[in-house]
């Protein structure tokens, strides 16, 4: 993602220049292939941490279990994957929560479908941290106000957890210098103080760990507890023409989110065959959770953040967006 969110990273999110498709015959027409009782289905994924569970199924079988092949494409960032998938160049895709009601606001046709990501709810142990250079008089996001931070993206899931964080220290988030700027460049731009706090996910989180930097606030429990961040998503003509396999997906990625979740270590371990990141540095990442169901609260939240910092042209109707 950039990672989530940007995906974060999911994470991740929305979203640049088309990802390259698998040559499976979906096409643009978006329908999925089948054979010999197997639908393959084109999924766009950024190549992050929080999708290792997908990895994960694929790998052991749950995904086949369940009469579907991922032919899986990734993209650098979350933009090339909503336009993607109501495109027709994806069946499915992954994005975080926040940019999927920023897309449904802007009358983009999305449905989510299946769960993501979440945070993990313990302040100080979750993926995504807010965090100072080693030494910093900064000692709480109140001391944010005027200072320079770094986000991935501005008006999305980061932006809102950060202010959020601010005001529930105190500040005015409104007087805080938001400054955007991909994950991985984050560190370096601590180090040498070009920004004074950067937002971070994993595992960018470790590495500015590592160098000795400091946790000043963990934006999304600041958001709620066990903070929905990202989901799988279709569009919705696909979602109306193909419920049967749109069924599949869900139940095969439901049972994928709890074997990764079950089995930490298995989920480390698919992570460096799709990214890389080194095995001793995601030794030291804090995984996401990943539960089979959405917390409707926790996007409820999300969407009134939103709301207030002016990220949506209308409300976004949850009852339409959500499974």
């Amino acid at each position: 993602m950039r990672r989530l969110l940007a995906g974060l990273t999911a994470g991740t999110f929305l979203l640049a220049t088309a990802a390259c498709g698998s040559s499976d015959g979906s096409g643009t027409s978006g329908k999925a292939v089948s054979s010999g009782g197997i639908t393959t289905v084109k999924l766009g994924l950024i190549p992050i941490v929080d999708v290792a569970p997908v990895y994960l199924g694929q790998k052991k079988g749950i995904y086949e279990k369940h009469g579907l092949k991922l032919a899986i494409s990734t993209a650098q960032g979350g933009a090339a994957i909503v336009p993607g998938v109501v495109s027709g160049q994806f069946q499915f895709g992954f994005s975080n929560v926040t940019s999927l009601m920023i897309a449904q606001s802007n009358n983009v046709p999305v449905q989510a479908v299946a769960n993501g990501i979440a945070s993990t709810g313990v302040r100080g142990k979750d993926f995504n941290g807010l965090m100072v250079k080693k030494g910093s008089a900064i000692k709480s996001p109140k001391d944010l106000e005027g200072k320079k931070v770094a986000i991935n993206t501005l008006k999305n899931i980061n932006e809102s957890a950060v202010r959020e964080s601010v005001r529930k220290a105190g500040g005015d988030p409104d007087k805080v210098k938001l400054v955007e700027l991909a994950f991985d460049q984050m560190p370096a731009a601590l180090d040498k103080g070009q920004i004074d706090a950067a937002c971070v996910v994993e595992p960018v989180t470790a590495t500015i760990r590592s160098q000795g930097g400091v946790e000043i606030a963990s934006p999304l429990v600041d958001v709620g507890p066990d903070v929905t961040v990202g989901m799988y998503f279709a569009s919705q003509q696909y979602t109306q023409q193909n419920p049967e396999v749109v069924k599949k997906f869900q139940e095969a990625t439901a049972e994928s989110l709890a074997y990764a979740d079950a089995h930490p270590d298995e989920a480390r371990a698919i992570v460096t065959t799709y990214t890389k990141i080194p095995a001793a540095v995601l030794e030291q990442v804090t995984l996401p959770k990943w539960p089979a169901e959405a917390n409707r609260a926790s996007i409820e939240a999300l969407s009134k953040l939103g709301e207030e910092d002016g990220f949506f042209k209308t409300k976004p109707d949850l009852d339409k967006l959500l499974p």
